[in-house]
């Protein structure tokens, strides 16, 4: 089964008095990278102390909740990584922290880039404030309030007895293959979206939906919904300027594919398990 985010993380908007005091973790991010220590070749996000340490130049900071215990707060600044400690890209950090870490540090970049890009209103232009009870930006002169975006999107499995259909796309490097995906339009269902998707990424038709899981996906706000799908019809036809290639493969002869960490690599673990 997927792992989902756990229930020891509680989140809110309100710092409360003395959480800055407290154990916590700071998400403190450098443009888009995460300051983290390595210890013993794991990676973790800053404490209270090593952030109070080390001094960073931080411009907005905003609290997140609470996870064992810890405070957990998103920052971010300007500068380089200090010496000692390392900056990665999220993707970077992928499969090689725990999943909490993962999700909490996706969380925080995810608030940071929604507060900077809503700094004005979109329908007016007024300076916005923040809500006084969400976590939300609201506009002081026409009213408008924005939560952070949130887009949703599907990945989707089609397999074909005991092959799977994978493909790659045309920025990926060459070798690396995994499951089809695409995000949800206005008006659109959920699986209205799978059958769309995958008729205009390979040109088949699809049958027996099957939900199995969801990941948050911080690249940029995405939601990713999982699904297994059988082939119904077609021959395979990738679309132009979007998926290089697209084949039927067996277990036995994959290609390179994403890690289990990502939901994709959930999606093919699970199908060749239940073919065992």
């Amino acid at each position: 089964m997927w792992p989902s985010e756990p229930d020891l993380f509680f989140p809110d908007h309100v710092e409360p008095e003395g959480a800055k005091d407290g154990p916590s973790w700071y998400f403190a991010f450098l443009g888009s990278e995460l300051v983290c220590k390595s210890v013993s070749g794991s990676i973790e996000p800053l404490s209270g102390d090593d952030f109070r340490w080390l001094d960073l130049d931080m411009g907005e900071k905003h609290y997140l909740g609470t996870y064992e215990q810890n405070h957990c707060f998103a920052v971010r600044g300007k500068g380089a990584s200090p010496e000692g400690y390392v900056a990665l890209d999220l993707r970077g950090i992928l499969g090689r922290v725990q999943q909490p870490i993962f999700y909490l540090s996706g969380r925080a970049k995810q608030i940071l880039d929604w507060s900077e890009t809503h700094r004005f209103c979109g329908r007016c232009g007024e300076k916005t404030d923040y809500h006084k009870s969400d976590r939300a930006k609201i506009c002081p002169r026409c009213g408008l309030i924005c939560y952070p975006r949130l887009s949703p999107s599907i990945i989707v499995l089609v397999t074909r007895g005991e092959e799977m259909l994978l493909a790659r796309n045309v920025n990926w490097p060459a070798g690396m293959y995994s499951t089809l995906a695409g995000f949800v339009e206005s008006g659109e269902s959920i699986e209205q979206t799978v059958h769309r998707e995958v008729h205009e990424e390979v040109g088949l038709q699809v049958k027996e939906l099957r939900y199995f899981g969801s990941q948050s996906w911080p690249f940029p706000n995405s939601l990713m919904l999982g699904f297994h799908a059988e082939y119904k019809s077609g021959e395979i036809v990738c679309q132009a300027g979007e998926i290089a290639d697209a084949q039927w493969f067996k277990r036995d002869s994959l290609p390179q594919t994403p890690p289990k960490t990502a939901i994709s690599g959930w999606l093919i673990e699970e199908f060749v398990r239940s073919l065992a």
